[in-house]
C-alpha cells in the first residue's frame, strides 16, 4: 500500500506519502516554499512504562545541521508506531520563509492533523 495524504488549512499545509514495506512503514512529510529532508526519525513499538497494557514508541532522530524537523519527526513517528504497533521511519522537511510563533504552531498542528489521517487510512485498511 501506498498513499498521499494532505492538510487543506489556509496556510501552512503539510503533505505526507506513507508506504507500507512489509509490516512497517516508511513516511515522508514535507512543506512550505523548499520542501526538503530535515531531519530521520525511526520509531518502534514498546509497552508503554506506565501501562504494560498499552502501546507507546521510543524514536531515535537524527536533524540536520540547521534544520528544526526534530520534534515533528520524533513526535509524529512515535504517535503513528504506537497507534499502530509497527516500526516507523519517517522523514520530515518543511520550510516558509520568516515564520513566526504563530505559523509553527500551525506548522505542529498540521502535522498532528496529518498523522490522524495516517493513522485512520491504515487502520480502515486493516479492520477490512
Amino acid at each position: 500500500m501506498e498513499f498521499t495524504v494532505q492538510t487543506h488549512k489556509d496556510a501552512y499545509n503539510l503533505e505526507a506519502l506513507v508506504k507500507e514495506i512489509g509490516q512497517d512503514l516508511l513516511v515522508a512529510v514535507w512543506g512550505g516554499d523548499k520542501p526538503h529532508i530535515g531531519a530521520v526519525a525511526v520509531a518502534q513499538p514498546r509497552p508503554s512504562l506506565r501501562d504494560t497494557d498499552t502501546i507507546s514508541a521510543t524514536a531515535s532522530v537524527f536533524c540536520f545541521l540547521g534544520h528544526k524537523e526534530d520534534l515533528i519527526a520524533k513526535e509524529a513517528s512515535e504517535r503513528i508506531a504506537s497507534a499502530l504497533n509497527t516500526d516507523v521511519v519517517l522523514t520530515a522537511g518543511v520550510h516558509w520563509d520568516d515564520i513566526d510563533e504563530a505559523g509553527i504552531a500551525c506548522v505542529m498542528e498540521n502535522s498532528r492533523e496529518l498523522v490522524e489521517m495516517i493513522i485512520e487510512r491504515i487502520s480502515k485498511k486493516a479492520s477490512k
